[in-house]
């Protein structure tokens, strides 16, 4: 059996003159940007002012992060259950629950197989709104299919004392079946109404790329469903000849971070190739553009298509990075512990591993933050705790649950 290590100990790294006292990037002058590095794209233009580069904000409380669990094999998906406990998921195809002082649980029994080649895997997690009535959670994950794989969806029922999944339903399946390991996607969150998004890559191969702007398949979309799999009947393509009744948003590349605002509106987040990193607000029936239009270059530092970052009939991002972060998951703050950030995003940062906390006005980021960078580990999701505490996973072999809390 693989032994998980607990720590519970203050992580305190050695600080340079990049990273502050509170594991924050230092802020650059008054008004400047925060990202100073040259864009690849470096011909394009935003398409209206602060939509990329915003300029740099600093949290003045003290903060530090304690490393809560560790031995997690790239943790993938974060949610919270109501007493307090952590749903972790671990790409190779386990889900434990690890509790606020770090036990971590044996692997919950009863969850179908998944295909973890690459990209794949057990992925995001999410306790249902009916939870206290149902024990419903509901999971994502890249299923083995006849010919290949895709993205699919289940829910169970979580036994009274955490060990097992029961009457495990799948929920939804997308389509096509394709024989890769990229671009599954795929974040879940319900609204206030109880409708459920599953966000979907499109496979990342260039043949695959074109689906993403096809609405007979599910590759490149943001999905809308009822809690039970059944499609709304207000769902903008329903009934359209052709269309996936699904499909709420299409035009995207990989979409792994998702989250429903304060308001009620969906916000995504969209990996980019080499630039173009994407914040979204999806719309119902809205196209975003991928891969017609887009910020960046392609990773062989040619143009994509046509090198185009408009186009009428396409939405354009409300945020883009160049260079990129890596976006994972995503959340809004609401917490007590730090009642400046309620409001804002957090969302995990891969590539430049730390959380990027967005300070949004009037639906466009005007500040951003870099924290917990002297963690030095890829961030793959975020959460808020029930104390306003942020926490965190790594994506790593030696994957850890974080938190990170004011000092």
């Amino acid at each position: 059996m693989r032994l998980l290590a607990l720590a519970a100990t203050v992580a305190v790294a050695a600080l340079s003159a990049a990273c502050g006292a509170n594991g924050q990037d230092a802020p650059p002058p008054a008004g400047a940007a925060l990202e100073t590095r040259p864009a690849n794209g470096a011909s394009q233009r935003p398409a209206f002012a602060g939509q990329t580069r915003a300029p740099g904000v600093r949290t003045e409380t003290a903060m530090a992060h304690s490393v809560v669990a560790s031995g997690l094999e790239h943790p993938w998906g974060l949610a919270l259950l109501p007493d307090g406990r952590w749903l972790v998921t671990e790409r190779p195809g386990r889900l434990r629950i690890i509790t606020a002082e770090g036990v971590t649980g044996e692997p919950v029994a009863g969850l179908p197989a998944v295909d973890a080649r690459g990209q794949g895997g057990l992925l995001d997690v999410a306790v249902g709104p009916t939870f206290g009535q149902d024990r419903l959670i509901y999971w994502s994950y890249a299923e083995p299919r006849e010919g290949g794989n895709a993205t699919s969806v289940a829910r169970g029922r979580l036994s009274g004392d955490g060990a097992r999944v029961e009457n495990v339903q799948v929920i939804f399946r997308a389509v096509p079946v394709y024989d890769g390991d990229k671009h599954f996607g795929s974040s879940l969150a319900f609204d206030g109404a109880g409708h459920l998004f599953v966000t979907l890559g499109e496979r990342s191969d260039r043949p695959m790329r074109p689906q993403a702007q096809d609405l007979g398949s599910h590759m490149g979309k943001v999905i809308r469903i009822n809690a039970d799999g059944s499609v709304p009947r207000d769902n903008p393509f329903v009934g359209r000849a052709g269309a996936l009744p699904e499909i709420w948003s299409l035009g995207h590349r990989n979409v792994q971070g998702a989250a429903v605002a304060p308001d009620g509106a969906l916000w995504t987040m969209e990996h980019g190739t080499r630039g173009g990193d994407e914040l979204n607000r999806p719309e119902g029936g809205r196209n975003y553009g991928w891969p017609v239009i887009a910020y960046g270059v392609e990773y062989s530092g040619g143009p994509i298509n046509e090198g185009v970052t408009a186009r009428e009939g396409m939405e354009q991002p409300v945020y883009y990075w160049d260079p990129v972060i890596a976006p994972g998951g995503m959340t809004f703050y609401d917490g007590a512990m730090f009642p400046g950030w309620r409001g804002n995003l957090l969302v995990a940062g891969l590539k430049e591993k730390h959380i990027a906390r967005l300070v949004l006005e009037g639906g466009r980021v005007v500040g951003e933050e870099r924290l917990m960078t002297d963690l030095g580990e890829r961030v793959r999701d975020v959460a808020v705790g029930p104390d306003g505490a942020v926490w965190a996973i790594t994506d790593e072999q030696n994957g850890k649950l974080v938190r990170l809390a004011a000092s």
